[in-house]
């Protein structure tokens, strides 16, 4: 399997069953789960991530072309049908940085009604934090932790602890993502030492942005790591993760809580960064859809941790998406 692009394991009804659709700038995705509250406990059912760019060209228009609503809408058509499938309680769809973007998001909206029944939910970048930190934290010990969601358009970051109940901090979304950066930057084949250094002055500014939001007055980079973790979601990070494991395919397994040190992500972000498309696409745990975009997101991800000072990212398959779940409870 290459990518979490599907999984489905065998059902076993707890509570109520639920679906969760993330919409983002370069996938969209389902979880169908069971889910029981009482024990805490999340069960998939399944799982499905497809490639739909539909944040192309929006940092550029400002709108959501009609090409890119076509390949969303189709993909959800497909998830609409599985959950028409299962004896679903309770359906959420969240759309976060390219649908904010967009001129047009109310076309979006109306069509997603059509062939869903129920309208996407165009979070703010705050809400998308708060989500994101409930998915990658429900199932880690108690701890102070900084998660951080590198997505197509955007990136996540939100400050919290988790005791007896997870308690957010602060929380700041910033328009650095590896579609984003991607399109404004890095346009050689493999890019060129200057387009490399554009987005990486791009990344810093926005950091410093993110740091004063979440750490107002700190001077030291190291402000925000001092006796936390950094867990890092989205496919950005897993894939790195899968590549510093010298995995020969995706394995969602095995790079679910994994570790990677702050050096390993730096010399990958450099190897992805100084690599042809071929190059990228040859390598066994990559995902075709994130071919392009993925030198960008490794180099968002070297320059947190950088920045922030941590050693190393706890890496968590569980993010937004397993936060709407979460966020059903009960509905």
């Amino acid at each position: 399997m290459n990518d979490p692009a599907e999984r489905g394991p065998a059902r076993g009804r707890a509570g109520s069953t639920v679906a969760a659709i993330d919409c983002g700038t370069n996938s969209i995705r389902l979880l169908i789960a069971d889910l029981d509250s009482a024990h805490s406990r999340l069960t998939d059912v399944t799982r499905q991530m497809k490639i739909v760019r539909l944040g192309e060209g929006v940092d550029r228009t400002g709108r959501l072309s009609p090409a890119a609503l076509d390949r969303t809408l189709g993909a959800l058509r497909e998830y609409a049908d599985l959950i028409g499938a299962c004896s679903v309680d309770a359906v959420r769809m969240v759309a976060t940085s390219a649908t904010r973007d967009a001129g047009n998001a109310q076309e979006f909206t109306r069509r997603v009604k059509e062939v869903l029944g129920v309208a996407p939910e165009v979070v703010t970048g705050q809400e998308e934090a708060t989500l994101s930190f409930s998915g990658a934290t429900r199932e880690l010990g108690a701890g102070d932790y900084l998660v951080t969601d590198i997505g197509g358009g955007s990136t996540e970051f939100v400050l919290g602890a988790v005791g007896t109940a997870s308690t957010v901090i602060a929380a700041r979304s910033v328009d650095i993502g590896c579609v984003r950066m991607t399109e404004r930057h890095l346009h050689g084949d493999p890019p060129t030492a200057r387009e490399v250094a554009a987005a990486t002055a791009d990344i810093d500014a926005a950091l410093d942005l993110a740091a004063r939001a979440m750490a107002p007055g700190a001077r030291d980079n190291r402000a925000l790591s001092g006796g936390r973790a950094l867990v890092g979601l989205a496919g950005s990070v897993t894939t790195v993760a899968g590549i510093a494991l010298g995995l020969a395919e995706y394995d969602s397994v095995a790079i679910h809580h994994s570790r990677v040190g702050a050096g390993q992500v730096a010399a990958i972000a450099g190897q992805l960064l100084g690599q042809t498309r071929a190059e990228r696409a040859a390598i066994g745990v990559m995902h075709p859809g994130r071919v392009d975009v993925i030198g960008a997101g490794a180099l968002i991800l070297a320059r947190i941790m950088d920045r922030f000072g941590f050693d190393e990212v706890l890496v968590s398959e569980h993010d937004i998406l397993d936060g709407i779940a979460w966020s059903l409870a009960g509905r």
